[in-house]
């Protein structure tokens, strides 16, 4: 059984009359374990799948299925199993780091300590920062806390939307090395980027994507 299966999945944006297909018949399928990414410039619809994909918005056409479950049917079990990173830093930013991530685990009625060895060789980098306010954190920083925020409650897939848009390239290399060290846990990593040079780190199969917006 695949991880993520998606079947010309479709999203439409009503504009006054006009009507913009964002998303125009998608279909891939990522195998459990895999690092798979999507690649396009801003606009290409990467942003539509994702929240589609961990049931933020209902889909126009098609269907898709994560961890086998549907993403309109069974939404709340969804919600339960996947992380979710998106673009735009969303963490409370007058909390601090460690009040973040406690916040995260709460929610998903589990602990930091339960699961703290997934996330360990992440949070030790931010960990001298663990009493600073979020919003106060470097662009690097703040993606290593909502990495980890992402990964408390040891999701089934996780999703990370556009995580290295924003920073310097050491924190770009650094990003990649610890996602490439979560895949050997086990855990199916869906990525997208408009960073045509990191195809070097994925294997994208997602080509309408693709195609559409870089010829």
């Amino acid at each position: 059984m695949s991880a993520v299966a998606v079947n010309n999945l479709v999203k439409q944006y009503k504009s006054g009359k006009e009507t913009i297909e964002a998303v125009q018949g998608i279909s891939f399928d990522v195998t459990k374990g895999e690092l798979f990414g999507i690649i396009g410039p801003d606009g290409a619809g990467k942003t539509s799948v994702f929240r589609m994909l961990t049931t933020l918005l209902l889909p126009d056409g098609g269907s898709a299925t994560v961890d086998g479950l549907n993403i309109v049917k069974d939404y709340k079990a969804i919600r339960q199993k996947v992380g979710y990173m998106p673009g735009k830093f969303s963490l409370y930013q007058d909390l601090t780091v460690e009040e973040n991530l406690q916040f995260f685990a709460t929610i998903f009625k589990t602990s930091v300590a339960e699961n703290y060895s997934l996330v360990k060789d992440i949070y030790v980098q931010i960990e001298p920062f663990k009493t600073r306010r979020a919003g106060k954190l470097s662009g690097g920083m703040k993606q290593k806390l909502a990495l980890c925020c992402a990964l408390i409650h040891k999701p089934v897939v996780l999703f990370l939307d556009e995580p290295t848009t924003g920073v310097d390239a050491v924190s770009r290399k650094e990003f990649w090395d610890m996602l490439r060290n979560l895949k050997q846990q086990g855990i199916t990593i869906l990525v997208s980027t408009p960073y045509m040079d990191e195809r070097i780190v994925l294997f994208c199969k997602a080509k309408c994507l693709l195609q559409r917006d870089y010829g």
